[in-house]
């Protein structure tokens, strides 16, 4: 049995929140998990998790069902406006493309 990756607890409320939406939209277009599961090419139990907003279902399952769904490009939104981001950019603040290497295990930092 796979074990669960160690999520925030508002982290786990988003995820929630987006399995409601999923489900709620797939009963807005009256469709049966049933048939979500043989248009995704996913299991039903699958589709349950996704709905309930399982952090274990990768996210390219979630992905198929969106898509199923027509909402795929919802997807895309994701951090496409970052004001954050843009406020460090502005300020000249420089970032590098990869985050520094960790050190491993037993070695002198």
């Amino acid at each position: 049995m796979k074990k669960a990756p160690a999520i925030l607890p508002k982290n786990l409320r988003i995820l929630k929140n987006l399995g409601e939406h999923i489900q709620l939209a797939r009963l807005r277009r009256k469709l049966s998990a049933e048939q979500i599961a043989e248009r995704t090419g996913l299991g039903r139990k699958t589709i349950y998790n996704i709905e309930q907003g399982s952090p274990t279902v990768a996210i390219g399952s979630y992905l198929q069902v969106l898509f199923v769904l027509g909402l795929e490009k919802d997807l895309t939104m994701v951090a496409s406006a970052d004001p954050l981001g843009r406020k460090l950019q502005d300020a000249g603040i420089l970032t590098k493309k990869r985050a520094p290497k960790q050190p491993k295990t037993g070695e002198p930092k």
